[in-house]
């Protein structure tokens, strides 16, 4: 005969445990919101998984003001621009000069690090490893989470409100009934092959080019790791380039009569990224509330997934305050309609830069000259420079 299951309380159910997940964990936690984080990877396979990672101003002071820790100013490296190359020339948006902020260079799974560990300092919930993670009962004044800890031990958490930041396969998601859930949608006709590879860095900041061969990122991990990638077909095999070929590649996207060349050292990781957007509409069921990935993903050319999910945390943790310290849901029944406004804006920045700095293997001569002069008219304008500006570095909050 089966253990009974164990039943919990608390007053929010977490399901996921990455870094909006942890960092709505650790807001609600320095308020005096109980709360319980459920995640089925455990701590090491999350630690390791390199994701990269550009932080926009508002993210960074969200993370230090919350008192996570201050390893984003100390060992992040702050980026005062970027450049946009075409042409074989190189053109730095100044984001100092234009808006007056910068973003950081701190990899995502380095913000996860920050944040589990102080969820551990302050003695938090935070349930690894788990399994067979279902949620029940969401419309409802007990929404429930049942899953099965790491020993065997069967458990459900029985809350007021429920936090979906489970991902992009979310099964939080997927309890919104698809009659109330509208589901947008759009697949890229490419993708990116990422590298990870031991060399110093090409550049002091991060290298848009764009080139008759097709796009290329130059960016950065840390002083002896170097991430960078091109744009490849969706269903290109990655293991099949050797290392050679992979450097011939970027370099001959970024060549130029500046004479710019790569640093080159030993690739160790190698991958191809699709790309999509996905935009679930609404983002509240009831007692379910969905934040992040969960909810909605971009590509990644204009660095938005990780500063929208902190977005959606910081919109959400406010109205949960709110809910649980006033008694009031005014700014619960906003929550989705406010995060979305956000949400819609960085869609559009990111298709934005996405189609301005790709090219489609079926695009006409035209479509590529009329790109070019989308370039050069936002990098010959003060007022072009300031919107990439600001749309990179973070809007105001909602």
């Amino acid at each position: 005969m089966s253990a009974p299951r164990t039943t919990v309380t608390t007053q929010v159910g977490i399901v996921g445990g990455g870094p909006a997940g942890l960092m709505l964990s650790h807001l609600l936690a320095k308020a005096g919101i109980d709360n319980i984080v459920v995640e089925k990877r455990d701590h090491e396979t999350i630690r390791t998984t390199h994701r990269a990672g550009i932080l926009e101003h508002g993210s960074v002071k969200l993370l230090n003001d919350s008192g996570v820790n201050g390893r984003v100013l100390s060992e992040g490296h702050r980026h005062d621009g970027i450049d946009l190359r075409f042409g074989g020339r190189s053109h730095r948006i100044d984001f100092q000069d234009l808006v007056g902020e910068s973003v950081w260079l701190y990899p995502q799974n380095e913000v996860f690090v920050d944040l589990a560990a102080a969820r551990e300092r302050d003695s938090g919930d935070v349930r690894y490893s788990v399994r067979d993670t279902e949620v029940l009962d969401v419309t409802t004044a007990t929404p429930k989470i049942r899953f099965t800890e790491a020993d065997g031990t069967e458990v459900e958490i029985r809350c007021r409100i429920l936090v979906g930041a489970d991902g992009s396969q979310s099964i939080c998601r997927r309890a919104i009934p698809a009659d109330v859930r509208s589901d947008h949608f759009i697949e890229y006709p490419f993708a990116w092959f990422g590298i990870l590879t031991e060399a110093p860095p090409s550049a002091p900041e991060l290298i848009y080019a764009r080139s008759e061969h097709g796009f290329a990122l130059i960016s950065q991990r840390s002083e002896t790791v170097q991430r960078m990638y091109f744009q490849c077909d969706p269903a290109e095999d990655a293991s099949a380039w050797t290392e050679e070929r992979i450097w011939d590649e970027l370099q001959r996207r970024v060549e130029g009569p500046d004479g710019l060349e790569l640093k080159r050292g030993r690739i160790f990781e190698q991958m191809v990224l699709p790309f999509r957007s996905y935009v679930c509409e609404p983002l509240r069921h009831g007692n379910l509330f969905l934040a992040g990935d969960a909810g909605h993903t971009v590509p990644p050319t204009g660095a938005k997934g990780l500063n929208l999910a902190l977005a959606d945390v910081g919109l959400l943790f406010h109205a949960l305050d709110s809910f649980f310290s006033a008694g009031s849901s005014t700014l619960l029944d906003a929550y989705s309609e406010t995060a979305l406004r956000r949400v819609w804006k960085a869609q559009n920045f990111s298709y934005w830069m996405t189609s301005m700095l790709h090219t489609r293997s079926d695009a006409t001569p035209f479509e590529r000259k009329r790109s070019l002069g989308e370039l050069a008219a936002v990098t010959g304008s003060r007022y072009g420079q300031q919107y990439l500006a600001e749309g990179y570095t973070g809007w105001p909050d909602n």
